[in-house]
């Protein structure tokens, strides 16, 4: 038996959240219910995992538990990529030397997403934009886009290489050296995402929100406790990010991080002239902790998402988020000094999930549970993958796709804490240093 004492505790300022209309959340789970599958969690990898289990298993019921309601939690909270290819977060470039497997896993996630978007007309700005990897400096674009160019090359995947200039002609500011844009990336709001694919479950699959579980019993006949009711099932599939080491797997192999983001009021006419009347983009940086990812949306709005720090906690203060706003809007102001006087609208926390050596924690954990969890901060197309591929695994089915997500390895064991902390904060520091020529 395991006790959920953490939750995260997400704050209400979330952007994506803010820019939508008001919905009725789902019922909570009340009284005491029996199902074939359970998923738990209602991120992308949950839904993707309810929605796979619904399509082999029309006849089963499957009931689908979250302690949130749908786009307020992690997924709801990034920057709204589907990534299609191989992605460097740190300085690492381990995802590289694996692209095929990850071109493969990932292009099925947004495939997967893609049909859900048409079939149920979901509103949520899906845009198939491609992106800019972006480099602020000379060393930056030498040590990762030239690596990332090669891998490309080798792959056969369509790429263009963009100078200073032409980069600044794309994006609207002069802020970068260079840039690498790849076609195949969608960008949306991941909030309006997440709500259409949990309002669109097939008809077999029922959702319960703001229904965290208190208790977790995973025998042979696994037991689920709320604080209303509870729910029983032979299989489960456990989609819930860094929470899984609450649950009692992944123990001591998954790291917790904040992550930030803010997003301007939207643009007038005369400033988006400004910066040259150009199209919506999303751009990563080559490297993600000293960097910037940042996204000009449909609806005219700049995204700066900067400063990622371990939080085991899954808390961050009121005043903490006020600092990190005001940082935003001077690294906003910095990149973008002709649109003086746009103000950061809103400013939220999202919490990501990390492991050491950035593979994920997938497979069969128990012999009935199935984990689909720890997307290392890429999670749209991963974490929809990686649930849809957990669920065929739970069904007793079979996928080439998943001898790929396999042959990505398993999450490697951390030292204990306190050593842990220090040893996270001494790399997350050596990162920040030996890429401070990219912030």
């Amino acid at each position: 038996m395991s006790r959920i004492t953490l939750l995260p505790k997400d704050d209400k300022t979330n952007g994506w959240s803010a820019v939508l209309p008001p919905r009725s959340p789902r019922p909570k789970l009340i009284g005491d219910e029996t199902a074939d599958f359970v998923v738990i969690g209602a991120g992308f990898a949950g839904l993707g995992a309810a929605r796979r289990l619904g399509e082999l298993r029309p006849d089963a019921r499957i009931v689908v538990l979250d302690g949130q309601q749908l786009g307020v939690g992690a997924s709801g909270r990034n920057s709204g990529f589907a990534i299609d290819l191989p992605h460097n977060v740190g300085s690492s470039l381990e995802e590289l030397a694996k692209g095929n497997a990850y071109m493969r896993l990932a292009r099925a996630g947004i495939a997967a997403l893609h049909d859900s978007v048409k079939r149920h007309g979901i509103d949520c700005d899906w845009h198939a934009a491609g992106k800019y990897h972006t480099a602020t400096s000379a060393q930056g674009a030498r040590d990762v886009l030239r690596p990332t160019v090669a891998e490309l090359e080798q792959l056969g995947e369509a790429y263009e290489w963009l100078d200073a200039e032409q980069t600044a002609q794309r994006l609207g500011t002069h802020h970068f050296s260079a840039s690498v844009y790849t076609p195949g990336t969608v960008l949306l709001n991941p909030a309006a995402l997440n709500r259409g694919l949990g309002e669109n479950l097939p008809e077999n699959v029922t959702l319960y929100e703001n229904s965290p579980i208190l208790d977790a019993d995973f025998g042979d006949m696994i037991t689920l406790r709320s604080a209303e009711g509870s729910i029983r099932a032979p299989k489960a599939v456990l989609a819930v990010n860094g929470l899984a080491m609450r649950f009692g797997f992944w123990q001591g192999k998954l790291l917790n991080f904040a992550a930030h983001a803010s997003i301007t009021r939207q643009l007038t006419e005369a400033e988006q002239a400004s910066i040259g009347n150009i199209a919506p983009w999303g751009s990563t940086p080559a490297n993600a902790f000293a960097g910037i990812t940042m996204r000009y949306t449909n609806d005219r709005r700049i995204l700066i998402r900067q400063n990622i720090h371990f939080c085991p906690s899954l808390r961050q203060s009121d005043a903490r988020r006020q600092r990190i706003r005001a940082d935003h809007q001077r690294l906003f102001d910095e990149r973008f000094p002709r649109l003086r006087g746009v103000t950061m609208e809103h400013t939220w926390t999202g919490f990501i999930c990390l492991s050491r050596n950035g593979a994920p924690g997938f497979g069969k954990v128990a012999p009935n549970v199935w984990s689909a969890v720890c997307q290392n901060a890429v999670g749209v197309a991963k974490g929809t993958i990686s649930g849809r591929l957990a669920a065929t695994m739970a069904a007793g089915e079979d996928d080439p796709l998943i001898s790929d997500m396999l042959s990505l390895g398993s999450p490697t064991s951390l030292p204990p804490r306190p050593f842990l902390d220090l040893g996270v904060r001494g790399r997350f520091a050596y990162e920040l240093f030996a890429n401070r020529h990219e912030a």
